[in-house]
Order: structure tokens, then C-alpha cells, then sequence
């Protein structure tokens, strides 16, 4: 697999809209309207720790879920290497398109990223973020390339989670509760 490469894989997705923490009232009709982020595009950089090798990872989706199959990207990593990784969510349904990771930092509180792995050669290390309340988000991360082989990375952002509960600023979602904002796996390759 190298980088460019479309693939035809099976994901699991899941999109959701997050709720405005305050409903805007119709000024019109007395209604309540909820105002929807639609994520259409994750992207995931990974530069190498001290430089050099940089990795692309995209899950894109512009006609959101039930059109088209989304185009996945996946990318190819080394051996030994250490990797900070930058995520980018993005409305590209929209012109210009929407940066929703800038309304995740405006509600860091209120949201966490979640990673695994699979085919063990890829993992997960660290957050590399937090909020106010020091507790992580994921929009930064540290992975480590252990040893040759390919798998897949799976990235799950949740909203209004309990990030106090058991685990969950160690990376566990068992005890997170809240809502999946979005669910995407992409491949990889360690060489």
C-alpha cells in the first residue's frame, strides 16, 4: 500500500450532529432549530518525531452518509519510528468548507477522541492535548511504529462524554458514554 492508494475497505461509520450547548429560538416561528456539524473529511497527518518522514491518512465523505462510499487513504509508516499526529475534520460540503476541529477546540470540554489499532504494528501512545480541565482531546497524538506489518487505524470522536469516568483519559472508551460525533478506519502499512 502506498500513499494515494484508494482503497475499497470496510468501515464502520457513524455520523452525528453536535448539539449547539445553547438552542438558538426561531426568531420566525418559535421553533427550536439545532444547528448540525457535518464531519465529510478526517484527516490525519503523522510527522515523524525530530522530522523527516511525513504520513497521510484521509477517510473523505462529501455526500455524507447513504451516497457515494467514502474514499479512504491510507498511508505508509517506518519501523521504529515515533509519529506526532495532527487531525483535521472538515465540512467540505460546504464553500468554503468548515473547520470542525476549531469547534472542537472552542468545546474541548465536551469532546474526546478515541484510537485503536489493528495488526499490531501500529499504536497509539498518547494525547498530545487537553482542555481547560487538563483532561485530553486527541486533536494531537504520539504513535509508535513497532514492527513491520499493516492493519488498520480506527478514530472515534465522542460529545458529551464523561472524561472523568474510569479509563477515559487513558484512551478507554468503555466508561465514556456520550454520543459518536464520528467512527472511520483507515489502513495502514509499517515498513
Amino acid at each position: 500500500m502506498t500513499k494515494g492508494m484508494l482503497l475499497l475497505f470496510s468501515i464502520s461509520v457513524h455520523l452525528s450532529a453536535c448539539k449547539p450547548d445553547k438552542e438558538e429560538l426561531d426568531q420566525h416561528n418559535g421553533s427550536n432549530q439545532n444547528e448540525e456539524e457535518l464531519i465529510t473529511t478526517v484527516r490525519a497527518s503523522f510527522t515523524q518525531v525530530g522530522g523527516g518522514h511525513t504520513a497521510e491518512f484521509s477517510w473523505v465523505d462529501i455526500d455524507g452518509d447513504g451516497g457515494n462510499a467514502p474514499v479512504i487513504t491510507g498511508d505508509t509508516v517506518f519501523v521504529g519510528t515515533s509519529y506526532n499526529a495532527t487531525l483535521l475534520l472538515l465540512n467540505e460540503s460546504v464553500s468554503p468548507a468548515d473547520t470542525v476541529s476549531s469547534e472542537v477546540t472552542d468545546e474541548a470540554e465536551a469532546h474526546q477522541f478515541f484510537f485503536s489499532t489493528t495488526g499490531g504494528s501500529l499504536t497509539w501512545a498518547s494525547y498530545g492535548d487537553t482542555d481547560s480541565n487538563g483532561l485530553p482531546i486527541g486533536l494531537l497524538s504520539t504513535w509508535v511504529a513497532m514492527g513491520a506489518g499493516s492493519g488498520s487505524i480506527t478514530i472515534i470522536l465522542r460529545h458529551e462524554l464523561n472524561k472523568s469516568a474510569a479509563g477515559v483519559s487513558n484512551g478507554d472508551i468503555t466508561n465514556a458514554g456520550g454520543e459518536t460525533d464520528i467512527e472511520v478506519v483507515i489502513p495502514y502499512l509499517v515498513q
